[in-house]
């Protein structure tokens, strides 16, 4: 395979474990609090990561000028902090099959910005695109509406958008950052940033419940488990990988594969309905960005088979 090649398969293995990851989670908050679980992660994560790297012999200090880890940081603060706080917040306040269908809407953010971030020319076909695509997007977010006013919901929705956009944040970052340096090591010191800035969170929570590591049971077990070495370890070093060798734009399209492998776990897991509102706006979201991208036919698969 060429390196493109193992770049694609890398994001399509990263994003199938991101797409089963809010049921999973949603399920495992309800026993452990959403900033423990998110420190835990991501520092359980880092030393996994590191130990992998010192075995390979990798392991090292980046040699990167103050501007580059300035983007670190950011990167950290943006696609771990910002995104996972909001992430999880919005799980616990809304359905889990929602979460990668929003998510899946970072092309359409991505073509919002890039004009001024990445200097691309806006099209027609783009706006038109990025128009549809928020239809579908308010058509979910504001599904609560339809049938119980403003509740719950509507934040939880609202909280998975902010996620997203922390995510688009952090991917036109990366794409910058992990081109030039070994993209494990650069996970390894963003998963260490990120457990550091959940570190007070996690004491609040700790602080308002002493008892909180001894009602842990196999829910909060799991979600630690899957949440550091799956979907942190495995998949943000996939991810990063896979961003160093393919652009910004073209990893957001690998988004599609969430929603699927999300909306198949959280139906059978959980037993979420899948409703009307629901299935329109994700037409929506999915046509604004076929529209936006002029490739009907396009999906991450047949990009892995034309390389």
């Amino acid at each position: 395979m060429s390196s493109v090649q193992k770049g694609i398969l890398a994001l399509i293995i990263a994003n199938v474990i991101w797409g089963f990851a809010s049921p999973i989670f949603k399920w495992s908050l309800t026993n452990i609090p959403p900033f423990t679980l998110a420190f835990l992660r991501f520092f359980l994560a880092s030393i996994f990561l590191g130990i992998y790297l010192v075995l390979t012999k990798q392991f090292a200090i980046p040699t990167l000028n103050k501007k580059h880890w300035f983007k670190l940081f950011w990167y950290a603060l943006t696609g771990i902090t910002g995104n996972i706080i909001f992430f999880f917040l919005g799980l616990q306040r809304t359905l889990a099959l929602n979460a990668p269908v929003i998510a899946s809407a970072q092309p359409l953010l991505i073509f919002l910005v890039a004009p001024f971030l990445l200097n691309e020319k806006v099209t027609k076909r783009k706006i038109v695109g990025m128009i549809v695509g928020t239809v579908g997007i308010a058509a979910i977010v504001l599904e609560p509406v339809y049938y119980v006013g403003i509740d719950g919901d509507l934040i939880g929705n609202l909280f998975l958008v902010l996620a997203t956009v922390f995510a688009v944040l952090a991917t036109l970052t990366g794409r910058k950052l992990f081109h030039d340096q070994n993209p494990l090591v650069l996970m390894f010191w963003a998963f260490l940033i990120g457990a550091l800035t959940f570190i007070p969170l996690a004491t609040y929570e700790f602080g308002y419940n002493p008892m909180l590591y001894q009602q842990l049971d196999g829910k909060g077990f799991i979600g630690i488990a899957f949440g550091s070495i799956f979907s942190s370890a495995i998949a943000y070093s996939l991810f990063a990988y896979g961003l160093s060798k393919i652009s910004a734009s073209e990893s957001s399209i690998f988004t599609y594969i969430d929603p699927i492998a999300g909306t198949i776990l959280a139906f059978f897991m959980l037993h979420e309905p899948i409703t009307i509102p629901f299935v329109v706006g994700a037409l929506f979201i999915f046509g604004g960005i076929f529209i936006a991208e002029k490739r009907i036919h396009y999906h991450p698969f047949h990009r892995l088979r034309k390389q």
